[in-house]
């Protein structure tokens, strides 16, 4: 086998397991009903899963502007949500 060919099939296998690990917090967050912090958790337990997917994808292809957004995203994309989270939190309203 080539070196190459080894590589993707790591890569793929990787892509298909964390698509798999995402739909465990897509599934708690089905099951916890009102409780808004937990479902805020699961949603950006699922925001940075996707942009890990999304920098092995851009690996895989060798194309870093898609790597770029995944970066953004893991870096930015959280904070906000989560700050919306606390918020929501220490109003009392849900």
């Amino acid at each position: 086998m080539n070196l190459d060919s080894i590589q993707n099939f790591v890569l793929n296998f990787a892509v298909g397991a964390m698509i798999l690990a995402m739909l465990i917090p897509l599934y708690k967050a089905g099951n916890h009903g009102d409780d808004i912090w937990e479902m805020m958790l699961a949603f950006s337990s699922v925001a940075a899963k996707s942009a890990i997917v999304i920098l092995v994808i851009s690996i895989m292809r060798d194309d870093w502007m898609i790597g770029v957004a995944g970066v953004i995203i893991l870096s930015v994309g959280n904070a906000g949500f989560m700050l919306l989270a606390h918020i929501i939190k220490g109003t009392g309203e849900l």
